[in-house]
């Protein structure tokens, strides 16, 4: 059987730590694409120098030239200018907008079949315009953002618990920013609702709040530690779970940002927002409705009237202007 082709664009510390992860794992071909000429093939030759010590066969090239993205089976799009300190992911609009666009138009010409990741923020609004210029079919693009807010949530939560990992299930829905949504209805520790374990007194409602606060803020809290650079560990870690699933039909259910098109969750306006999803070999299966409460229902509200003004503005700069 032949090697899937995995296009990486931007070979930063999350493009070339995705490319490490793949092919550890032995899930496909790489090419390593930056516009920076050294910087790709510097990072893939060092990586295909593991391959005796790691014992992968798989071929990693670095390029400069967006044909060699040629017939990808996924390309993943981490291009953009990561934050600042200081700034939030509505400030990179402006920048990162017109670097989406370049990159839409080329994998239209040379990758129109491939399944599509976005990393790129802000996250929501990024793939959106993503699409339309690459005219990828809704299947067949999302953008990675709520798994890396779930991480996030369950680390903070097994730190309080001081519990394994594996016995926390919890979902984070909405925009990739501060109006995501923490599900604490639908949050299971060990087998009890996290609600219970609030109305029991094992844990207050404070500190619930206190850590919601800080998955929030769980970019920005290491962007402020490193100084320069932002996260990029889990950030690979959750596209290469996406990746996983899709190259070998695992149907893991996911949250990601992704096309609402029947009026899921309410939502009447088609737009990407990031909900649990169903990834195998046909791209997005189907789109899970989780059970939420009152409370919930306005928070997600509110986060799709951010995402939905952000897409306003993008449409203006990106979109309309260059159709007048």
């Amino acid at each position: 059987m032949s090697k899937k082709k995995i296009a990486i664009i931007g070979s930063g510390n999350i493009g070339g730590t995705i490319a490490q992860l793949i092919l550890f794992k032995k899930l496909g071909n790489i090419i390593l694409f930056d516009i920076i000429q050294g910087k790709s093939q510097g990072k893939a030759l060092d990586l295909l120098q593991c391959s005796p010590i790691e014992e992968f066969n798989n071929t990693i090239i670095g390029s400069n030239d967006y044909s060699d993205i040629q017939g990808s089976d996924i390309v993943v799009v981490t291009a953009g200018i990561t934050r600042k300190p200081g700034m939030n992911r509505n400030d990179l609009l402006l920048y990162n907008g017109n670097i989406i666009k370049n990159i839409g138009e080329k994998i239209r010409k040379y990758a129109p079949n491939a399944f599509v990741i976005c990393i790129t923020n802000p996250l929501d609004t990024m793939v959106s315009l993503l699409q339309h210029f690459s005219q990828i079919s809704d299947k067949k693009i999302v953008g990675m953002a709520g798994i890396l807010d779930t991480a996030r949530f369950r680390t903070f939560l097994s730190l309080e618990f001081h519990i394994s990992i594996t016995q926390i299930h919890a979902y984070v829905l909405g925009g990739h920013g501060d109006t995501m949504v923490p599900l604490i209805s639908s949050t299971n520790i060990a087998g009890q609702s996290l609600n219970n374990l609030i109305k029991k007194g094992i844990i207050s409602r404070k500190k619930i709040d206190n850590i919601i606060t800080r998955t929030k803020k769980g970019g920005g809290e290491i962007i402020n530690f490193l100084k320069k650079g932002s996260a990029f560990y889990a950030p690979s870690s959750a596209t290469v779970q996406i990746i996983e699933s899709y190259l070998e039909d695992k149907k893991y259910i996911l949250p990601c940002s992704a096309k609402i098109r029947k009026g899921e969750y309410g939502i009447k306006n088609k737009l990407f927002f990031g909900v649990p999803i169903c990834i195998g070999s046909k791209g997005i299966e189907q789109i899970i409705e989780i059970p939420l409460n009152k409370q919930e229902k306005i928070d997600l509200q509110r986060s799709v009237d951010i995402i939905r003004k952000n897409n306003v503005e993008s449409d203006k700069i990106f979109i309309k202007s260059l159709s007048n």
